[in-house]
């Protein structure tokens, strides 16, 4: 695996601790074998949903994954750092266009939450695959507007604005109107 797969590296290595073959961990998360395959190796680009379910059966949090860090104390996110945020990896979500993550406590191990904030460039799909996990998020809209449809409800986002509910409910956050947008998100997934 090379420098620019981290994150499936930390997959792996979490699976071979677990002492979990990658069939034992698909089985775990409910998915196919390629799916971990194609993440472990860097082939598949990686969405919230399996993620979340992959964090679960290994008894992690979702910063685990994310977080290229494992400093105690403080996470401490100066302007600087906030100026990059558009240079970080993408996590492609079901359709809903190209999100940009970037963690605000990367390197706080042991924490409950996930702070990120997230730019959402739109890509013309009009099929909308809506997906549940467990868990909470609260998004706070700081740049354009992001549609967030929630099970048989759409709402709309705009700066300023915020939305926080129960991400159990099959969801998906999207670009509005075409037009690239950036948010605040805070995601608690229990472990």
């Amino acid at each position: 695996m090379d420098e620019e797969n981290k994150l499936g590296k930390k997959i792996a290595t979490l699976r071979e601790a677990h002492h979990l073959s990658q069939q034992d961990l698909a089985d775990r998360c409910g998915s196919d074998v390629s799916v971990v395959e194609g993440l472990e190796a860097g082939d598949v680009p990686a969405s919230l949903a399996p993620l979340i379910k992959i964090t679960r059966a290994l008894g992690v949090r979702l910063g685990t994954l994310m977080d290229d860090d494992e400093n105690l104390g403080p996470a401490y996110i100066d302007r600087e750092q906030m100026a990059e945020v558009e240079r970080v990896k993408s996590l492609e979500t079901t359709s809903g266009g190209d999100l940009s993550y970037f963690s605000l406590a990367a390197g706080r191990p042991s924490r409950h939450m996930d702070p990120f904030v997230i730019t959402v460039d739109p890509t013309g799909e009009t099929d909308h695959e809506l997906v549940g996990h467990e868990g909470e998020e609260w998004l706070y809209g700081m740049e354009g507007c992001i549609e967030i449809e929630y099970g048989k409800d759409v709402y709309v986002l705009h700066p300023g604005e915020s939305i926080y509910y129960d991400s159990i409910v099959p969801h998906q956050v999207r670009a509005h109107d075409g037009q690239k947008a950036k948010f605040l998100a805070v995601v608690y997934t229990p472990i």
